[in-house]
């Protein structure tokens, strides 16, 4: 690994800003050095939402994702903003209740109904963000597993460790 830039997209509420907390942790648990970043519209909840993540075996000289290697899009606005923007060879991986129309890619493409499954596993859309996070790193292998759950664990408030780590375990399993 030299340098690997990672966006998750959204909108606010989605935990798009704790999804990238938790990878950028779980890096700097694995010994990489990292950097996350987060944007969001003036209100917070149900405006575009993104969280950046650069992780890197040496220095990281500028903090913004330029071309991003890993795209998680959870909302079709997500995918339509951000898409240009994904390496050709990069993987995209969508929220498949939130995203209906995805443009022409040669990125590797993966759809997961992570809304719809976090609602009907767990009771909440909100646990979408740890099934997308589940998922990628099941296909990438971005960080260490016994890391990014450590992340989760020392990053989610501690009444919810429990389901989403659930949630997390959930992502990894929709990947063949």
């Amino acid at each position: 690994m030299k340098k690997i830039e990672v966006r998750i997209s959204g909108f606010g509420g989605q935990g798009v800003i704790l999804a990238g907390q938790v990878l950028g942790k779980a890096a700097v648990y694995n010994g990489k050095n990292a950097v996350q970043t987060q944007s969001y519209g003036a209100e917070a909840r149900g405006s575009a939402a993104k969280s950046e993540v650069i992780i890197s075996d040496g220095k990281i000289d500028f903090p913004s994702v330029r071309k991003c290697d890993m795209l998680i899009a959870m909302s079709q606005t997500a995918v339509d903003k951000h898409l240009k923007d994904l390496k050709e060879n990069g993987v995209l991986i969508v929220d498949s209740s939130m995203v209906k129309k995805i443009p022409e890619t040669k990125a590797k493409f993966f759809k997961i109904q992570a809304s719809e499954i976090a609602e009907k596993t767990f009771g909440e859309k909100l646990y979408a963000n740890m099934i997308m996070l589940g998922a990628l790193n099941k296909i990438t292998k971005v960080v260490n597993e016994n890391f990014m759950k450590k992340a989760i664990k020392d990053t989610v408030p501690k009444k919810a460790i429990t389901v989403n780590m659930q949630a997390y375990k959930k992502g990894k399993e929709l990947i063949e």
